[in-house]
């Protein structure tokens, strides 16, 4: 919206400060975190009022768990005001890529909305029907890349490229459109899997966040391409504002849901900001990288699967419980100890990520 003020350059050359990424993504990273800061006591009150018993806690999880009960869920409401606000104030209203983001971000966030008040209303820790939600899932995700796909940059739009390779990229037709719904509905649901312990899914999602907002803007510039060799999407850099305000919201959130948690992101948030990276690596065609840098999120979900299909095929669990963040916790992990470790685990994983645009 602010972007509009450029336009007025001509007699106030102050306001060309607005044509800058960098200045919008730290603006955009202040109005969240700003904005989640004051209307933050106001939610989780209201929350809190709403919910009464608030999330309903595993009685087959960690007896530690069983002291968090009463704390409101449903944060996410939080974060995703926090985006859409700064986001919708900050970024080109005009680009395609932008839209793609808040799409994923709005419609995940609905689901895992329903999800969770399903989850409050039934007092149980099941709520929306998971095929029913994957279905719904899997439809936003691909509507949003059909969105990237054509109204995007038409010479990538439906490659796959490969990190540690120069310009090297896979032309997937339209099974890209599959390809990529595939991504976005696997992140969404691996940080929603790893949201278990307090502050344990936000800060792997900061840095996450922070990691894809740097190649956004790289990826989104010709000059940076050429020199890394990577290939360019154009219109991509604008995503850094979104990323900016995602950041942003999260530290905000951070604040109230550091232990004890004064609230729980819930399906709400986790949903909603893992569809965002997701939908973010199809944009910047760093889909594989996704993988290395969120890998934090994907040891929660494969851990989640290898259980599942063990117990079903031999009766026996790999884990003491899944995800594995619960089966540290069963082995004697204390929370903080598991959660700064998967902290320190994601920062490493994100400079591994982060090389692969230098490694080729």
């Amino acid at each position: 919206m602010l972007t509009q003020l450029v336009q007025f350059s001509d007699q106030f050359q102050v306001l060309n400060v607005f044509r800058y990424i960098t200045f919008r993504t730290g603006a955009a990273t202040m109005t969240a975190l700003l904005f989640v800061f004051l209307f933050g006591p106001g939610i989780i009150q209201a929350l809190r009022l709403r919910q009464g018993r608030g999330q309903p806690i595993r009685a087959d999880g960690p007896q530690t768990h069983l002291a968090k009960a009463g704390t409101p869920t449903m944060g996410g409401l939080m974060i995703m005001s926090g985006v859409l606000v700064s986001s919708l104030l900050w970024a080109n209203p005009t680009n395609v890529y932008v839209w793609a983001v808040l799409l994923v971000a709005v419609g995940f966030g609905l689901i895992g909305f329903y999800d969770d008040y399903l989850k409050v209303t039934q007092a149980t820790n099941h709520g929306f029907s998971g095929r029913a939600r994957l279905s719904l899932e899997s439809v936003i995700a691909a509507a949003a890349v059909a969105l990237m796909i054509f109204g995007g940059d038409q010479e990538l739009h439906t490659a796959l490229a490969l990190p540690f390779l120069k310009d090297t990229a896979i032309n997937l037709s339209y099974f890209y459109v599959i390809f990529g719904a595939f991504v976005i509905v696997g992140a969404g649901n691996a940080v929603n899997l790893t949201d278990g312990l307090d502050g344990l899914a936000i800060v792997p999602v900061i840095i996450a966040g922070a990691s894809f907002g740097l190649i956004a803007y790289l990826v989104g510039r010709v000059d940076f391409t050429e020199y890394l060799q990577i290939n360019h999407v154009p219109g991509t850099g604008e995503l850094s504002v979104v990323i900016g305000a995602m950041i942003g919201a999260g530290l905000g959130f951070l604040w109230f849901n550091a232990p004890p948690a004064a609230i729980f992101m819930g399906d709400t948030g986790s949903l909603a900001l893992g569809g965002m990276l997701g939908a973010i690596a199809v944009a910047t065609k760093h889909e594989i990288v996704l993988a290395i840098i969120g890998g934090i999120f994907v040891m929660e979900a494969l851990s989640v699967i290898i259980q599942v299909a063990s117990f079903k095929m031999t009766g026996r669990r790999v884990f003491r419980m899944a995800p594995i963040h619960h089966h540290f916790e069963q082995l004697g992990w204390t929370e903080p100890q598991v959660v700064i470790r998967f902290w320190i685990i994601a920062v490493v994983l994100a400079l591994i990520g982060l090389s692969t645009l230098k490694l080729r």
